[in-house]
């Protein structure tokens, strides 16, 4: 190549990548919206938008939470998977997401590659309770019960494939055990049932179940995160019963895949930036989330985890895929 052909050459590439740059570096120029894909006021949108508040003000422009309900956050998914890669569309992820990966045969989405992970936003346990009138008093007291009469006991979840279920279908394949699912379609109903003697344990957040704990209607057995849970002291994790038992719900956001590495980079310390103020944190912590952000790669990696421990789990209870 020539001197003065290389000359040329060089000055279009720095021209392309100033350009790259400038557009880059007016990022946001619109409104951001922040998709989540479950109802108004559950866990997913109440986090959507305490998230949304501090990031906005980082970002100068204004976040709009949209719910894009149905097929368990899959239509959300979907939805985000097609957007425009620039940044101004982005989707909070649920446990679900990983969920969706193992249980369904395909789906309109590649759960890992159609994304640019950004950053986690927390953790939260679920937990194992029965009512207080219960002859069930511990843990290994239900996995007794369950091997003396296998299949009588019951336990909910909010639905079919929902993380619940899996959960109870870890516990019983880890305890060796076998327990009667009933699933619900969430709202109040497991936990009038439970209440009502119509079922015996009910698998759920904290968020749910505390209130019932510290009303004194409703005995925890477990968490199922692989610690105590910081909210509910006292109450021993699954792990301690039952070797390698862990179940937790987490949250994330990411981006539609082909997001320029700047505005990535961007996107992940500002959400870092915004989950460290002290208000959110406590806002975030008064649901139960135990907050922590992350590195876009650990992200994945984690959902890659996920997503492979799911498809044991339905594999070998036997759960149809969908």
């Amino acid at each position: 190549m020539s001197l003065n052909l290389f000359a040329r050459f060089a000055a279009y590439l720095f021209i392309l990548s100033a350009a790259a740059a400038q557009a880059q570096d007016g990022y946001p120029s619109r409104s951001v919206t922040l998709v989540q894909g479950f109802g108004a006021g559950g866990n997913g949108d109440t986090i959507a938008r305490i998230v949304a508040e501090p990031l906005a003000s980082r970002l100068g422009q204004a976040i709009v939470v949209e719910g894009r309900t149905g097929a368990g956050g899959n239509n959300a998914s979907a939805f985000v998977a097609r957007a425009a890669p620039d940044g101004h569309t982005l989707i909070l992820f649920t446990g679900g997401h990983a969920v969706s990966a193992a249980l369904y045969k395909s789906l309109p989405f590649e759960p890992i590659d159609d994304f640019q992970m950004l950053s986690t936003v927390g953790f939260a346990a679920f937990v194992i309770a029965v009512r207080k009138d219960s002859p069930i008093t511990s843990l290994p007291a239900l996995i007794a019960a369950a091997k003396a009469d296998p299949g009588k006991l019951t336990y909910s979840s909010v639905g079919v494939g929902s993380t619940q279920h899996l959960a109870g279908e870890l516990l019983c394949s880890l305890a060796g055990i076998k327990m009667t699912h009933v699933p619900y379609r969430g709202g109040n109903a497991p936990m009038t049932d439970l209440l009502g003697g119509r079922i015996d344990v009910m698998i759920d957040t904290i968020t749910v179940v505390k209130p019932q704990i510290d009303g004194g209607t409703v005995r925890a057995l477990a968490v199922t995160s692989p610690k105590p849970w910081w909210s509910l002291p006292g109450i021993a994790p699954v792990a301690e019963t039952v070797a390698g038992y862990d179940v937790q719900t987490w949250f994330g956001v990411a981006a539609p895949k082909g997001l320029p590495e700047p505005i990535a980079r961007k996107l992940n310390a500002d959400l870092v930036a915004a989950l460290d103020v002290p208000a959110v944190r406590e806002r975030l912590q008064a649901i139960g989330l135990d907050v922590r952000s992350s590195s876009p790669d650990a992200m994945r990696q984690h959902i890659a985890a996920e997503i492979a421990k799911w498809k044991k789990v339905v594999s070998e209870a036997q759960i149809a895929q969908q």
